[in-house]
Order: C-alpha cells, then sequence, then structure tokens
C-alpha cells in the first residue's frame, strides 16, 4: 500500500513540474538553474542577455545565449515560455512609489479674492493750539 501512495505521490509531482514552465522574462537563477543542462553560469549567461537586450520577445531567442546550442534548446524549450514582451525592466525588480498610480485630486478653479474693505474713515481735524 505504501509503494502504490507513494508512486502516485511522485507521478502527482513529476506532472505538477511539467506543467510550471519558467518564464525566462522574470526568473530568477535559481529557477533557470531549476531547468535541464541549465547551470549557474548559463543562468547568468540568461539573466545578462536580458539585461543588455532587453527581454525575449520568444522562447526562440534563447537560441541566442551564449552556451545555449541547438540540443540544449531543443530540451528545454518546452518548459520555457516568454510573459510581458514591451522591453520594460524585468519584474523581478521591486516597485517604486514612483510606478505607484497617480492620486487624482480635484483641481479647483483660480478666483481672484476680493480686497479686503477698509473702513472709510474721516480725516481727523486738524488740533488747536
Amino acid at each position: 500500500m505504501k509503494k502504490i501512495f507513494l508512486a502516485v505521490l511522485l507521478v502527482f509531482l513529476l506532472a505538477t513540474a511539467t506543467f510550471a514552465a519558467v518564464n525566462i522574462n522574470t526568473a530568477t537563477k535559481e529557477e533557470l538553474n531549476s531547468l535541464a543542462g541549465i547551470g549557474p553560469i548559463k543562468a547568468e549567461a540568461i539573466i545578462k542577455y536580458r539585461q543588455e537586450k532587453g527581454l525575449f520577445k520568444n522562447v526562440d531567442e534563447l537560441k541566442n545565449v551564449y552556451g545555449i546550442g541547438d540540443k540544449l534548446f531543443e530540451r528545454i524549450k518546452s518548459d520555457v515560455t516568454v510573459g510581458g514582451t514591451d522591453n520594460a525592466a524585468p519584474a523581478m525588480k521591486p516597485a517604486s512609489a514612483a510606478a505607484q498610480p497617480e492620486k487624482k485630486t480635484e483641481e479647483r478653479p483660480v478666483t481672484a479674492q476680493p480686497a479686503e474693505k477698509k473702513e472709510a474713515v474721516p480725516p481727523a481735524a486738524p488740533k488747536k493750539q
């Protein structure tokens, strides 16, 4: 019974890992390193390419990274994906306050303020000596 349970669990874990594609535009070094045939050096090369050239527009562009040939690409192409191809900064950078949506404030028209009224004071009568 234990063997059947472990076999089912192993199949479930493998199936889950199969469906979790790595986004090469946002993946960390550790996530890239989890791909078959990608070690720390190639993971750094992917990140460096992404920083210098911008985000990947498609998975095939991964072949332009130094150290990734046709054989390796064929092995990992089903495990990678791209997303957010607007050549913006990678999503792994933290959002800054400047990136937050601007709060709208109600604009009020500027109106001229009336001048303060001064009470009319009659001139003082000259003093008699």
